[in-house]
């Protein structure tokens, strides 16, 4: 069980890794911590300051990156099923446009 508490710097270090597109199986395995605690980092919910902190220290070290990098924080994709009272009939919008 991994039980590591991360720091300010590492939630820093978390940024940067992400904007340089490493795994996040492989961030795990770096801080030895438990995945949630790096999605609190990148969902602004640990440590908040942290992510304008390594865009500066990111643009500092990785100009030429930063124009291609996309500085937004995660966003959760649901994986509940969709309410197929709202979800669109597919199957009919194809009949519509074939007739």
């Amino acid at each position: 069980m991994t039980t590591s508490k991360l720091s300010e710097t590492d939630a820093i270090d978390l940024w940067i890794a992400r904007w340089l597109r490493l795994r996040p199986k492989d961030i795990v395995a770096r801080y030895d911590c438990d995945a949630r605690r790096i999605y609190e980092v990148w969902e602004g919910r640990l440590y908040p300051a942290s992510r304008e902190a390594a865009r500066a220290r990111f643009e500092r070290d990785y100009g030429a990156l930063a124009g291609q990098t996309d500085f937004s924080p995660h966003r959760r994709i649901s994986r509940a099923r969709p309410d197929p009272e709202h979800q669109p009939d597919l199957f009919e919008w194809s009949k519509k446009s074939a007739a």
